[in-house]
């Protein structure tokens, strides 16, 4: 599966992570961007989702295409690093200004990378 191709389609995008004790959190977010077809990087506040992988570097992401019937992608991801300022991370913040609202990049502070572990289909 191209994972590039893959995310030029608009969609909607859901990461899972677990606290230590094995709470589970989903939330919303965008599509990656993608360094090469197994590192993906999201930008993240300080939320739950960001606070869980600090202490639990697996998380999981389904997205769903906007195309008719089930076209999209089910991944396994492990958190590689996480970057505090540079380049990328500003291109995220002005994205998320340009998509949310002027402002709303300002509450990303971390770019995070990971690992694509596994590769599944939606159904």
């Amino acid at each position: 599966m191209n994972l590039t191709e893959l995310f030029s389609h608009p969609g909607l995008g859901v990461m899972s992570t677990s606290s230590p004790d094995g709470k589970v959190n989903n939330a919303v977010y965008a599509r990656p961007h993608v360094i090469d077809e197994t590192t993906l990087v999201w930008g993240m506040t300080d939320n739950r989702t960001y606070q869980n992988l600090a202490r639990n570097r697996h998380a999981a992401f389904l997205f769903k295409t906007s195309d008719p019937g089930f076209s999209g992608v089910r991944l396994g991801l492990e958190l590689i690093r996480t970057e505090e300022e540079g380049v990328l991370l500003a291109a995220i913040k002005a994205n998320t200004d340009e998509i949310v609202g002027p402002g709303a990049g300002a509450a990303v502070t971390h770019a995070a990378w990971f690992r694509v572990t596994e590769t599944r289909p939606l159904i």
